[in-house]
């Protein structure tokens, strides 16, 4: 997790070390500006406007001692760097919408040249060089109206997106009041910025991760039980390499488990330095687990063998609690805590 894949000038990934929180904390303001200044679009001043607050030694070695032991983790950090965008007004908030890329432009490759190289990364996710000529007539269309209506480009946080993610986005929000979508606008903007930040900064020296942990629990909604004896496995999805304009992912198992007596695992799934922000999937050998009792419960061939069960953590410092209720016929999740 201290290391991230990201694309050179030449379109080949390589591997970045993250910067420890404590050292980036303790950069000189143009360090600090080159470091995590573009999380926010080619808006710098929002990074300098946290430095001077709160880390700048004009302020006196008493305040920038207790904003250091103040951040704790990543998340402290983006939560007091975020209210600068919240606190500067409609102009600036509007600028900085101003300031993103059009998602048209990964349709143009020369004009790619004009956007940064964190927004080239995320817009090649989403696979819109791969849209059909159906689709990209209809993405043009509704784009262009947005632009019309609201005067600024429609932004959508599209790291883990795919153009049909995309096209719904779009689809759903052209049609919204000027002050939603400006809402909705910057909400995206700051989870763009969170998600950079992931990339490029770490937890302090000395920790043991960020602090969040993963764990899961099984219910037998059938019998009415904890599910004992349970075979769950856990994977995690990396990016692998470009193919026909999609970013492919690879599918690692990381840990295999046995569910305890009480539907539980006998501690958390992840946690530590193991903990941090993807996309993982769960897969429950339930058709194994009910084959224990009667055989009128299960067809010849199981209705649910193997549940597959995809999702995403996106903080590494929460608590995420993933459980499945299940029976032979059904079964529902939640993000529990």
């Amino acid at each position: 997790c201290g290391l991230i894949p990201t694309l050179n000038s030449f379109g080949n990934t390589t591997i970045m070390a993250k910067i420890k929180l404590n050292l980036l904390l303790s950069y000189p303001p143009a360090e600090l500006n080159a470091s995590i200044g573009g999380i926010y679009e080619k808006t710098p001043w929002i990074v300098e406007h946290f430095y001077a607050d709160n880390l700048s030694p004009d302020l006196g070695p008493d305040v920038v001692a207790a904003t250091k032991d103040r951040i704790s983790n990543v998340k402290i950090l983006f939560d007091e760097i975020k209210r600068y965008v919240k606190e500067s007004g409609r102009e600036k908030q509007l600028e900085l919408l101003k300031s993103h890329p059009d998602l048209c432009l990964k349709l143009d490759p020369p004009a790619q040249k004009r956007i940064t190289q964190e927004s080239v990364q995320e817009q090649g996710r989403a696979g819109l060089s791969t849209l059909t000529a159906e689709e990209r007539t209809k993405f043009h269309e509704l784009n262009n109206k947005y632009k019309a209506k609201f005067q600024f480009p429609f932004i959508l946080a599209v790291r883990n997106a795919s153009k049909h993610t995309v096209l719904s986005a779009l689809e759903g929000r052209v049609n919204s009041s000027v002050e939603e979508e400006i809402a909705c606008a910057l909400s995206q903007v700051d989870k763009i910025a969170w998600m950079r930040l992931l990339t490029k900064v770490d937890y302090p020296e000395g920790s043991n991760g960020h602090g969040g942990f993963l764990t899961c629990h099984v219910l037998d909604t059938a019998n009415g039980t904890p599910a004992s004896g349970m075979r769950i496995e856990l994977y995690r999805y990396e990016d692998g390499s470009e193919k026909n304009g999609m970013r492919t992912q690879q599918r690692i198992l990381l840990k295999s488990f046995l569910t305890n007596s009480d539907g539980r695992l006998n501690g958390p799934a992840l946690s530590g330095t193991d903990f941090c922000e993807g996309q993982y999937e769960w897969e429950f050998y339930v058709g194994d687990y009910f084959a224990k009792y009667s055989l009128s419960r299960i067809s010849g061939t199981p209705f649910l063998d193997v549940v597959p069960l995809r999702f995403g953590l996106d903080d590494p410092s929460e608590h995420y609690h993933v459980p499945l209720l299940v029976s032979p016929w059904s079964y529902s999740t939640y993000r529990g805590s």
